[in-house]
């Protein structure tokens, strides 16, 4: 008679002939009979897909919590910065160049400048940029840098660029595309303090179910592959584990803020698509990053605005903005270009403001992420009030998109923190483009309101 003994359940990682590890769950237990041990009974299960599947989901979950705190922290300093930077701009209007005040107040508008540009990078991290998507030829955007490319490589690395011929189209920001690509080339010639070579490569790749053997993570669906390697000293796993993480550095204190890959992992993952790295120390490194095609044979054509004859005007602008000092900022800005300016701070007070108001309300110029109500939601309102109004956003970091049924698709984001040259410039361009069709905007003045957006 056999008895049941007990189960000794353990986890190896073993490898094969090819070299690649795999992990197997190991349970093995001794088999009785009439009391005594007569052998062993093991089993063996490759678990190595389902171990990664763990890593991954925690990998994704750190970089989402880590995402969330960067995003809400770039969200708050842009205000300020948006502060800073537009009274240090009225500031120096007022002095005369070439003083020594007026040279103070550049540098406090470099370094200013400066720190939006790394809350730009936090904003990229985090997927809460504000992108400006195009149909584009991702061949024709690397070939335009190639020479900026070249010259930031030193005389000991060999630059190589192989296009694939046909590539399919990509939907992206072609500025931020310009920017992963720059990282990643300035993160390959880093890691190759001797010299090397740095190959960029492009080709279309269609996954399918079922042979998904590389990057499973990927899903199935047709993509453009854009591959960055090198021939520098690599990463161990440690290393590889944490290279997307913001602030994370390898390199000298003073040599790098750690936010290259950070960004780089950002734009990919806010523009729809998928990375990886593989790298081995001494066996150089591999990125490869896949972004979804799109069907449109051209890039699509942007309705372009009549030049504008003055950045000033005389019209009417409706301006929300919870944050109090930036709205006050952007009330000075525009008044100082002739504008007449209703400010609120609530989605309810800018109701009351448009209801009350007697004459037209030439613009909305509303911030997008607010308590309460969103900006799409507080145009669609107040476009049944005033139809005729156009509508201009203004952002410190990314919304949702704006909906289909939305009175809002003809409406522009202008990213926070901004100079009031780009101010002025972006009502300007709203002021001046081709008004939204009469029967489109009475659809909207007759239309049923879809109830009440606060609370009394």
């Amino acid at each position: 008679m056999r008895s049941p003994s007990r189960e000794a359940a353990s986890e190896v990682q073993i490898a094969r002939k090819d070299g690649h590890l795999v992990t197997l769950s190991l349970s093995v237990s001794a088999t009785q009979k009439d009391g005594e041990m007569n052998g062993i009974r093991g089993i063996a299960r490759d678990i190595t897909q389902h171990r990664e599947l763990e890593d991954r989901l925690r990998q994704s979950q750190k970089m989402e919590a880590l995402g969330r705190l960067a995003g809400g922290v770039a969200h708050d300093f842009n205000n300020l910065l948006g502060v800073i930077i537009g009274y240090t701009e009225v500031l120096a209007d007022h002095l005369e160049a070439g003083g020594s005040m007026h040279s103070y107040l550049g540098e406090t508008l470099k370094a200013g400048r400066q720190a939006a540009a790394l809350t730009q990078q936090l904003l990229a991290f985090s997927r809460n940029q504000v992108l400006q998507p195009k149909v584009i030829d991702l061949n024709a955007s690397i070939a335009s840098m190639e020479q900026l490319l070249r010259r930031l490589m030193r005389e000991d690395i060999e630059l190589n660029f192989s296009p694939s011929p046909d590539l399919w189209r990509v939907k992206a920001d072609p500025g931020q595309v310009h920017q992963v690509i720059l990282n990643l080339c300035v993160n390959a010639r880093d890691a190759m303090p001797h010299g090397g070579e740095l190959t960029i490569e492009t080709s279309n790749l269609e996954r399918q179910e079922g042979l998904l053997r590389q990057d499973r993570f990927v899903p199935a669906g047709k993509y453009v592959l854009l591959t960055v390697s090198d021939t520098g000293v690599g990463m161990d796993e440690a290393t590889r584990a944490r290279v997307f993480e913001p602030f994370f550095t390898t390199k000298q204190v003073g040599k790098g803020t750690g936010l290259g890959l950070a960004t780089v992992y950002g734009i990919v993952k806010q523009s729809g698509g998928y990375i990886s790295v593989q790298s081995q120390p001494g066996n150089g490194c591999t990125f490869r990053i896949y972004l979804p095609s799109v069907h449109d044979a051209q890039p699509l054509l942007q309705s372009a605005a009549a030049p504008a004859q003055t950045m000033h005007g005389t019209q009417t602008i409706l301006v929300v903005e919870d944050s109090e000092p930036f709205g006050r900022l952007v009330k000075m800005l525009l008044e100082s270009g002739g504008y007449e300016v209703l400010l609120a701070r609530t989605g309810a007070e800018a109701s009351q403001l448009a209801a009350i108001h007697v004459g037209p309300i030439h613009i909305l110029l509303t911030d997008v992420v607010m308590p309460q109500i969103d900006g799409y939601q507080l145009s669609d309102h107040l476009r049944f009030l005033r139809p005729d109004m156009r509508i201009l956003y203004m952002s410190g970091y990314a919304a949702p998109a704006v909906p289909h049924n939305s009175s809002s698709f003809r409406a522009h984001v202008l990213p926070k923190p901004f100079c009031k040259e780009a101010l002025l410039a972006a009502v300007r361009q709203a002021l001046d483009e081709e008004r939204v069709p009469d029967e489109l905007a009475a659809q909207f003045a007759t239309a049923t309101p879809r109830g009440h957006l606060w609370a009394d």
